[in-house]
């Protein structure tokens, strides 16, 4: 399965347009990793906690997208934009969600 930010593949000729395909994935709040946030916030840096949660977050986001995209009979997701939020669920709490959204495509020959 390809999967590309692009519009098109460079060699492919597009065969079919199978529509668009979106992947979420939600992620609830850690109260470890929110205190460590935290103290990060006050002496500044980098959070490496969850930016690894948002990198294995993406990860699993573009899987599920060409998992929906294989169901579809697609060899190859394009235009692929992936994004986050946060989802407020009440004062103490929040939810990461990330989303990927592509366009599933079927490519002539063997991709």
């Amino acid at each position: 399965m390809i999967l590309a930010t692009t519009d098109v593949i460079q060699g492919a000729i597009v065969e079919s347009y199978l529509g668009v395909v979106t992947a979420e994935v939600v992620y609830g709040s850690n109260a470890l990793r929110d205190f460590f946030a935290g103290i990060r916030d006050i002496v500044g840096g980098r959070t490496a906690s969850y930016e690894h949660v948002f990198e294995r977050g993406q990860q699993e986001a573009l899987e599920e997208l060409a998992h929906r995209a294989n169901r579809l009979g697609a060899n190859a997701v394009i235009g692929i934009e992936v994004d986050t939020g946060t989802i407020n669920i009440d004062q103490a709490g929040v939810l990461l969600l990330i989303t990927a959204t592509g366009t599933a495509v079927k490519l002539q020959g063997n991709y």
